[in-house]
C-alpha cells in the first residue's frame, strides 16, 4: 500500500475480529517502530508484545478510555526510559510508524490515553523508572470498523500560504 493511501485511509479501530495477527506482521510493526527517528538517535523506547488473552483482558479492564483493548488478539505496550517530554515525542513517532505499517497489512489499532499505568506496569513487569506511554490493541478490524470513514477540515482551514490566515487553497 502506498504511504499516502495508508495515511489517508487509516481509521482508529476499536472493534476487532478474533483472528490472530501473524508473527511476520507483528515483527514488521516492531521493525517500523525501531526505524523511527529519535532525538540524538537515543531510541529511548521499548515495546512489550502481549498475546495472552487473559492479560489483554486484564489490561483492558484498567484502560478507562480503551476498554476495547480487552477483545484484541494482541496488544503492544509502548515504554520509554523516563518521563522527559522529548522521549514521549520520540515514542509518538515510533507509534505512528507502527500504525501505518499495521494498516498497510490490514491490521487496525487505536491510541489509548487513559489507563491505570502503575497497575499495568506491575502486570507487565515494567521497571518503576520507566514510563508506560500507552498500550495499543492490534487486530483485524471488525466489518463495522472497516467501513468507517474520516472527516477532515478543508485544507484552507488548517494551512496558510505565506502568512497566517491566508488560506492555502
Amino acid at each position: 500500500m502506498d504511504v499516502y493511501d495508508a495515511i489517508r485511509g487509516r481509521v482508529a479501530v476499536k472493534e476487532f475480529k478474533p483472528d490472530p495477527v501473524p508473527e511476520a506482521v507483528l515483527r514488521k510493526i516492531l521493525l517500523a517502530a525501531r526505524w523511527a527517528p529519535s532525538q540524538r538517535n537515543r531510541q529511548p523506547w521499548h515495546f512489550v508484545v502481549v498475546r495472552d488473552p487473559e492479560t489483554i483482558r486484564e489490561i483492558g479492564g484498567l484502560a478507562s478510555s480503551g476498554e476495547y483493548i480487552a477483545q484484541a488478539p494482541v496488544a503492544i505496550a509502548v515504554v520509554v526510559e523516563s518521563d522527559r517530554p522529548m522521549q514521549r515525542f520520540d515514542a509518538a513517532r515510533a507509534i505512528e510508524n507502527m500504525l501505518l505499517v499495521a494498516w498497510s497489512h490490514g491490521v487496525g489499532t487505536s491510541y489509548v490515553g487513559q489507563m491505570d499505568r502503575d497497575r499495568i506496569k506491575d502486570i507487565l513487569r515494567i521497571p518503576a523508572e520507566m514510563e508506560l506511554v500507552t498500550v495499543m490493541p492490534y487486530g483485524y478490524p471488525a466489518p463495522t470498523e472497516a467501513a468507517k470513514g474520516k472527516r477532515r477540515k478543508p485544507l484552507g482551514e488548517i494551512a496558510s500560504r505565506g502568512t497566517f490566515g491566508v488560506p492555502y487553497a
